[in-house]
C-alpha cells in the first residue's frame, strides 16, 4: 500500500510540474504556436490542445527532467496537426485569408523575415524558430526535435545560409 501511495504522489507531483510549466511559459508556448499557425485563434487552440494532451498523458513522460522539451514538442506537434487539419478543410463561405494577424505586444515581427523563415523547409524552420524565437539552446532543440545535436547544427546553419542568400538576392 505504501509503495502505491508513493507512486500516486509521484504521479501527482509530475502532473503539477507539467501544469506549472505551462502556466509559467504560456506566452512563449503561445508565441511558438503562433509562429507555426500564423493567427491568434489557431495558436490558442494548439496550446490548449497541447496542455490537455500533456496533462492527460503525463504518466507517459519517463524522465521528469524532460518536462520542458516534452511540452515544447507537444505544442509543435499540435500546431502542425492543426495546420494539416486546416489545409484539409475548405472554407464554406467567407474569406479566411482576409483575417488580420494578431501581434503579441513585445513580439514585433519583421514580416519579410517572418515570411522568409516560413518558406524554408519545415525541419529547418523548426530549428530556426526554436533557436531565435524561443531562445533555446541547440542541445534543448535536439531534445525537443528528437534529432542528433549535429543535425540540429546543420539545419540551423543551412537555414541561416538560405536566408542570407535570399535576402542578398532581394537587395540586388
Amino acid at each position: 500500500i505504501k509503495a502505491r501511495e508513493g507512486s500516486d504522489a509521484m504521479r501527482q507531483e509530475l502532473y503539477q510540474k507539467i501544469a506549472d510549466f505551462f502556466i509559467q511559459h504560456q506566452s512563449g508556448l503561445y508565441r511558438l504556436a503562433y509562429s507555426y499557425t500564423g493567427n491568434q485563434e489557431d495558436a490558442m487552440d494548439a496550446v490548449q490542445s497541447a496542455v490537455y494532451k500533456a496533462l492527460v498523458h503525463h504518466e507517459s513522460l519517463r524522465d521528469e527532467n524532460a518536462v520542458k522539451t516534452w511540452c515544447y514538442r507537444i505544442v509543435i506537434n499540435e500546431s502542425v496537426a492543426l495546420l494539416r487539419k486546416r489545409r484539409r478543410e475548405s472554407p464554406v463561405s467567407g474569406d479566411w485569408s482576409a483575417e488580420e494577424p494578431y501581434i503579441e505586444t513585445g513580439y514585433e515581427r519583421d514580416d519579410d523575415l517572418f515570411d522568409r523563415v516560413n518558406r524554408l523547409p519545415e525541419r529547418i524552420q523548426e530549428v530556426i524558430k526554436l533557436r531565435f524565437y524561443e531562445d533555446l539552446s541547440l542541445q534543448e532543440i535536439a531534445g525537443i526535435t528528437g534529432t542528433n545535436l549535429n543535425t540540429v547544427k546543420t539545419r540551423l546553419y543551412r537555414g541561416l545560409r538560405m536566408l542570407k542568400k535570399e535576402m542578398e538576392e532581394a537587395r540586388a
